[in-house]
């Protein structure tokens, strides 16, 4: 079990000791994208290692449990809460969703690279843990490309979808706290901007300062 004094311990020590792994966060509204995004890029980058998040939804049509999410009950995530077991978790259009802290701090400490994707609320909670992490905005074309996005999904009821209008809005205004920005204008485009940002992070000089020993 990974707890506050294991979580502080990493955090001292992370600056100092060697191949440790990147973190990579994706976030953007609802319907931007990010999903699809997510599985190809593991298609092409398959040495990443993907962090599923918990929810406390129910899961939609063609979701799979331990690959999308693990589905628990909002009991049982509640308890989670207490219990520290989440780097960062937010309440997201009605219902609960969070990252589990220990296996993101195993994988790093191994030297894997990983990658969340995670809504706007959970990437600025990760950012104020993890500030060396690469932080990536996925955002829409135009607002009207998204809200057309939105509502030709059909899989919330009208009440819920405004909500979730209004909410993407809200999450466009971080925008600046990211470092880099892809506009999902053309998926593959995006993509391959995605695998672009990941290389480029991984050839940084501070990132492979432990490798050679002079």
């Amino acid at each position: 079990m990974t707890n506050d004094k294991d979580f502080l311990s990493f955090i001292s020590e992370r600056d100092t000791r060697a191949n440790r792994g990147l973190l990579f966060v994706i976030s953007g509204p609802s319907g931007v994208g990010k999903g699809t995004i997510r599985e190809e890029i593991f298609k092409i980058i398959p040495d990443l290692t993907y962090s599923v998040s918990v929810t406390a939804r129910f899961s939609r049509k063609g979701e799979r449990e331990g690959v999308d999410y693990y589905f628990v009950s909002k009991d049982k995530f509640e308890k989670m809460i207490k219990a520290n077991k989440f780097v960062e978790w937010a309440l997201v259009h009605g219902d609960y969703k969070g990252t589990p802290l220990g296996f993101l701090v195993d994988k790093l400490q191994k030297g894997e690279d990983v990658l969340l994707e995670i809504d706007v609320q959970g990437a600025m909670q990760v950012k104020k843990k993890f500030p060396e992490g690469v932080f990536i905005f996925i955002a829409p074309p135009s607002w009207k490309d998204l809200e057309k996005r939105l509502r030709e999904r059909r899989t919330e009821a009208k009440e819920d979808l405004e909500k979730r209008l209004k909410d993407a809005r809200n999450e466009m205004r971080y925008m600046q706290s990211y470092d880099y920005l892809v506009v999902n204008d053309d998926i593959k485009v995006a993509i391959k901007k995605l695998e672009s940002i990941i290389i480029a992070e991984r050839c940084k000089i501070i990132n492979n300062k432990n490798k050679f020993k002079l």
